[in-house]
C-alpha cells in the first residue's frame, strides 16, 4: 500500500513529466511556425541551412559529400537537394568538384570555411550561449532528452 509521501511524491513526477510534455509541444509548435517563417521570409530554407550544416561539418572532419548523401541525410528527394544545392552555389556558398572514386557524382565543397555555422543559423549561436550557465552534468542529460525526443520524432510515422 502506497503510503500519503509515495502518493504526493508520485503526484509531483507525474507534474514534472506532464510540464516536460507540454514544454516539448510548444518547442515543436515553435519550430514549426518558424519553418514557415523562413520559407516566406527569412532566407534559405530549413532545408537549405540543414545541408549547409552538414557540408560544413564534413568539410572540417575531412569527409568528401556528395548531393546523394546530403539527400539521404535530410530524407529528401535528389531532385529537392539538387535546387538547394543551385540556390546555395547561386549564393557564392558552395562549389562543386569532381568524384574521383566515382565519376557519376560530385562532391560538394564551401567556398569559404571561414563562415561560422552561427552565421548560417544564428538560432544555434542562442541556444549554445544559453547552454553555458549550465553544469557539464545538466547539459548531458537536457541533451540526452532532446536525442530521445528526436529518435522517437524520427520514428513516427516509418
Amino acid at each position: 500500500m502506497m503510503t500519503m509521501e509515495d502518493r504526493e511524491r508520485a503526484m509531483a513526477t507525474d507534474a514534472v513529466v506532464l510540464d516536460a510534455a507540454r514544454s516539448v509541444e510548444r518547442l515543436r509548435l515553435a519550430e514549426s511556425q518558424l519553418a514557415r517563417r523562413r520559407q516566406t521570409a527569412c532566407g534559405p530554407s530549413e532545408n537549405a541551412r540543414a545541408a549547409m550544416r552538414l557540408i560544413l561539418e564534413r568539410s572540417d572532419a575531412g569527409v568528401d559529400l556528395t548531393p546523394g548523401e546530403i539527400a539521404d541525410h535530410l530524407s529528401i528527394s535528389p531532385a529537392s537537394v539538387s535546387g538547394i544545392l543551385d540556390r546555395l552555389h547561386t549564393g557564392g556558398l558552395i562549389t562543386f568538384s569532381p568524384n574521383e572514386k566515382d565519376r557519376r557524382s560530385k562532391l560538394v565543397n564551401p567556398v569559404d570555411r571561414s563562415v561560422d555555422i552561427e552565421d548560417i543559423d544564428p538560432l544555434t549561436a542562442r541556444i549554445r550561449d544559453m547552454s553555458v550557465g549550465l553544469s557539464g552534468d545538466d547539459v548531458r542529460l537536457i541533451a540526452e532528452f532532446i536525442e530521445g525526443i528526436a529518435d522517437a520524432v524520427d520514428d513516427e510515422c516509418r
